[in-house]
């Protein structure tokens, strides 16, 4: 797994709960900087590749870890 400044740990929330928190975590840290998203909601796999285009914050990982869902995230 790639290096990450900051983790979200959004276990346990539905749609759109992880994206909103993801969206404010990343409004506090500075560009280049890389945000981990760790979720257990089915559908944040299209909802984090659709916040990625839409905010141009690139997606760099995508993936699945011990049933939980994770995403790494850069700050553009």
């Amino acid at each position: 797994m790639a290096e990450f400044d900051q983790e979200l740990d959004a276990s346990g929330l539905n749609c759109p709960l992880p994206i909103l928190r993801a969206r404010k975590a990343l409004g506090g840290m500075d560009p280049g900087q890389v945000l981990k998203i760790i979720s257990t909601d089915q559908g944040s796999v299209k909802d984090f590749e659709a916040f990625a285009k839409q905010t141009n914050n690139p997606l760099l990982s995508s993936g699945e870890q011990g049933g939980k869902f994770v995403f790494l995230i850069k700050k553009s």
